[in-house]
């Protein structure tokens, strides 16, 4: 089973402060370079909407949030896949500590992971995932965001 799991870093690159939030697609984020745009996400108590660096390469999906020290309470960053598979995120080299949220095909949170700061151990997916979600640790839990809400990109 281990061959079959996709393992990806919560990575980035050298610490740097943290850009002002912009949700406007065609944004670029100073630090890594990535794309921004809006990601949003419907509770039963209404819509968060992130500014969300699009990790959407095997680089940028291996870099993550790697050694970055801030992150905005509304950015985020998101890994999209081509192919629903069994995801595995862990946190090497990566000091925020975060909420990794899985999402299915139907763009559906399957379940939500804390990423520990440092941790080599992974955590996964409780099913097939299209997608994982990277918000500061607690946001999830502060905005009423949990398994079965609904993710758009």
């Amino acid at each position: 089973m281990a061959a079959a799991l996709s393992l990806s870093a919560c990575s980035q690159q050298a610490p740097a402060p943290a850009p002002e939030p912009s949700a406007e697609a065609g944004n670029t984020h100073p630090v890594s370079g990535l794309e921004v745009i809006p990601v949003t996400v419907t509770t039963d108590d209404g819509t968060h909407t992130f500014a969300a660096e699009l990790a959407d390469t095997p680089d940028a999906q291996q870099r993550g949030l790697m050694f970055r020290t801030e992150m905005a309470p509304d950015e985020a960053m998101i890994f999209p896949y081509d192919q629903p598979d069994i995801r595995s995120f862990w946190m090497r080299n990566t000091v925020l500590p975060l909420d990794i949220i899985f999402i299915d095909a139907e763009g559906r949170i399957i379940n939500i992971a804390d990423g520990v700061p440092y941790a080599e151990n992974s955590v996964m997916s409780e099913r097939e995932a299209i997608a994982v979600l990277e918000l500061n640790q607690g946001r999830a839990e502060e905005l009423g965001i949990g398994p079965g809400d609904l993710v758009e990109w």
